[in-house]
């Protein structure tokens, strides 16, 4: 960190400039830094996410599913159907009137397992026991998106910043207060994204280290810890929903690519097959871990009789090449086979259904909750009544700069090649291209949780460039224009807390923040 200053013209240094200096210059000073920042900005992550979480005591949106199905699931192992009217009975403390009939689930079971550990901890009668679990990965998700960025450019304060702007944005927030899985998601596509930037260092130093001089073929490297890592955090991502399946691709196509490149870089005369041959060997690294940790989820349906489908083929088992196959998981496989068939054919009309083309637009974001009563009504004491709205919208202006900044940071790495733009790159790829492939399914615009972390990565990054001042602007304008960024940012997160988290407010004050007519 000492080092940074100095390359800086001293007549180029500004107010900024000096006080990073005065916080950093002392290694003891700096240390202490380096563990009070992301403390800061993550307890301040979960105290926005924490506060008020039990209210509304009532299954809100898809929680109709997700709470029921995760609670008898963590009690029989899998998903049980419930009666008529067992919404009803269980916001009253009615929780086991279950059936114990395997019920038909379209997602596998790690995210339901965390959701009905979160009710066994605090109670499955308590609202704050439903979401729980949500909070602590919402929160932790910040945290990495802190360790991400500070592993690709060592820098605490951009670290902080990317990091501080997820802490704030309001689909994080939401998504962090409602019992659904895409907070599981996003956690540990973060976490296997970080993860592959530990392995993408450490073979960068391992190329260094190595005496330079121009050969056919180069070493295989066995000895990648890190991408193990990424592979199983990608098979929990794979565990929680399936468009985990695409992080998996996303990383094993970066890994190559990058690997590749490096041998390139090394002098190897046979650098593409080279990579090839690598690749081979990172595939063996990364997928069957992966492919583990996803069958491993299932083991609550694998080791009980009562799960949907479990004895699907029981009575007709697989013949020829399949029939070693244990009868467990060939249900296992027809279970799957159903799972797919729903996801590809989902195309029920929704009156908050987004496609993916409208994602960046911010068209159509999902109402989760809306609620009004008069004065005196339920304990409302606004003279004109008081409205009560979830609404999974992003803050907008960290929404739409971060759009125009993942463009900006394409362009960059087209321009510079810089290693960790394709990162960002390629997660935000993997968690939004595939969508695109799919029109006419009813998707939502929430699902844009997993990109966050990627488009406040891709900001950041802009946001530095322009604190350097680019063309003509000095570093203290473009330090300015980024002051004020962060402050309006920060403002109308201020602004918007109340409709993300249910809070009561006047139906004037709820309106103001419908500034398109699709946003109602």
């Amino acid at each position: 960190m000492t080092a940074v200053p100095s390359l800086i013209p001293a007549d180029e240094r500004t107010r900024f400039d000096r006080w990073r200096d005065l916080l950093l210059a002392d290694p003891r000073r700096a240390r202490v830094w380096r563990w009070l920042a992301p403390a800061v900005i993550t307890l301040i992550a979960f105290v926005l996410r924490l506060v008020n979480v039990g209210d509304p005591h009532q299954l809100i949106f898809d929680e109709t599913y997700y709470v029921k199905d995760s609670w008898s699931q963590w009690l029989l192992g899998f998903p049980s159907t419930w009666p008529e009217g067992a919404d009803e009975r269980f916001i009253t403390g009615d929780t086991d009137a279950f059936t114990g009939v395997g019920s038909y689930v379209v997602h596998p079971p790690l995210g339901r397992l965390f959701i009905g550990a979160g009710m066994a901890l605090f109670g499955a009668d308590s609202a704050t026991g439903w979401r729980i679990a949500a909070v602590v990965f919402g929160t932790a998700t910040v945290l990495a998106v802190y360790l991400l960025p500070r592993t690709l450019t060592g820098s605490l304060v951009f670290a902080s910043v990317a990091s501080g702007l997820l802490a704030i944005d309001g689909l994080g927030i939401v998504l962090s207060r409602v019992s659904l899985l895409d907070t599981f998601l996003t956690f540990f596509v973060v976490l296997a994204l970080w993860f592959v930037a530990l392995d993408r260092r450490a073979a960068l130093a391992r190329w260094a280290a190595r005496e330079s001089r121009e050969t056919t073929w180069g070493p295989v490297f066995w000895n990648r810890p890190w991408l193990v890592a990424a592979g199983v955090a990608a098979g929990a991502a794979t565990a929680v929903k399936w468009s985990g399946l695409y992080v998996i691709a996303a990383i094993g196509l970066y890994v190559v690519v990058t690997d590749a490149l490096a041998r390139r870089r090394a002098g190897i005369v046979q650098w593409p097959m080279d990579g090839v041959r690598q690749g081979l060997v990172s595939f063996v690294l990364l997928v069957p871990v992966a492919a583990v940790v996803y069958l491993a989820s299932w083991s609550g349906w694998l080791f009980t009789d009562g799960g949907y489908s479990r004895h699907a083929v029981d009575a007709a088992p697989a013949a020829g090449v399949w029939s070693w196959v244990p009868l467990p998981l060939q249900n296992l496989w027809q279970y799957h086979e159903s799972m797919y068939a729903f996801h590809v054919g989902l195309s029920t009309p929704h009156a908050y259904a987004s496609p993916a083309w409208q994602w960046p637009l911010l068209i159509r974001p999902t109402s989760m909750y809306w609620h009004q009563d008069e004065f005196g009504q339920n304990g409302c004491q606004l003279p004109g009544g008081c409205t009560e709205a979830i609404s999974s919208i992003d803050n907008p202006l960290l929404w739409w700069a971060g759009i125009a900044a993942a463009v900006y940071l394409l362009v960059r790495f087209v321009l510079v090649r810089d290693g960790r733009y394709a990162l960002v790159l390629t997660g935000l790829a993997a968690v939004y291209v595939p969508w695109l492939l799919y029109p006419e399914r009813t998707i939502f615009q929430f699902y844009t949780v997993a990109m966050v972390p990627f488009l406040v990565l891709a900001l950041t990054f802009a946001l530095r460039d322009l604190a350097r001042g680019p063309g003509s602007m000095t570093r203290a304008s473009g330090q300015a224009w980024v002051t004020v960024f962060l402050a309006a940012s920060v403002l109308l997160s201020a602004f918007w807390y109340p409709v993300w988290t249910g809070l009561p407010v006047p139906y004037e004050f709820w309106r103001l923040h419908n500034w398109l007519p699709t946003w109602i």
